[in-house]
């Protein structure tokens, strides 16, 4: 594991392969997050962009704008599913931070986790799904037919690591009351998603 030390934070880089960041002040986090899916999703990101660039510099009409809001649109939905997914353990809740809402969960409402193709927190109210946390097929068909022992950089090792955060804060919290499961949605992506949909709609009548 290497340590990378800043005035706001620790970064904590896994063998497992997720990147953790542990904040140095009372309300300590750890946030899993999947670095081969951000990176995918930084590089369609500047894709887009120079995309985008070549249509503000050479293509500057109604089908021009158009093309640019679709492009800035899958740029978006690029970030949501690639980039924003995480989890986030702090000591009153646990953040499962999905493509396009957030689960805020007080430890107290966390009855336990487990992982099938993806990470799945249970609740009195219902079971919750982490797309931050996924396990690779490949990995999957190993596990399911035996064989050679999995790497401990493999997605199911990454996964059993969350788990047993996430038990380790349920014994450690999980007396403290912090209330009610809470869903926030993620506005901003939305809002954006929605002013870039009416541009090319009002683009494309006056192509």
């Amino acid at each position: 594991m290497s340590v990378v030390v800043t005035l706001a934070s620790i970064v904590l880089i896994e063998p497992t392969g997720y990147v953790v960041h542990v904040k140095s002040n009372e309300a300590e986090t750890e946030q899993y997050l999947s670095t081969s899916n951000r990176i995918s999703g930084v590089i369609v990101i500047v894709i887009g962009a120079v995309g985008l660039l070549d249509i503000v510099l050479e293509w500057r009409t109604a089908t021009g704008v158009l093309v640019g809001c679709v492009i800035a649109i899958l740029m978006v939905l690029a970030y949501c599913g690639l980039i924003r997914p995480s989890v986030t353990l702090g000591k009153e809740t646990l953040v499962l931070r999905n493509h396009l809402r957030d689960r805020v969960i007080p430890w107290n409402q966390v009855t336990g986790a487990d992982v099938a193709d993806i990470l799945r927190v249970h609740t009195p109210v219902g079971r919750f799904r982490a797309p931050g946390v996924q396990l690779v097929m490949r990995d999957l068909r190993k596990q399911r037919v035996g064989g050679r022992k999995l790497s401990p950089d493999s997605s199911l090792s990454r996964a059993d690591l969350v788990v047993g955060r996430i038990e380790a804060h349920m014994e450690q919290y999980g007396a403290i009351d912090g209330g009610e499961v809470k869903t926030n949605w993620a506005r901003p992506e939305l809002i954006a998603i929605g002013v870039l949909a009416v541009v090319g709609f009002v683009a494309a009548l006056f192509r």
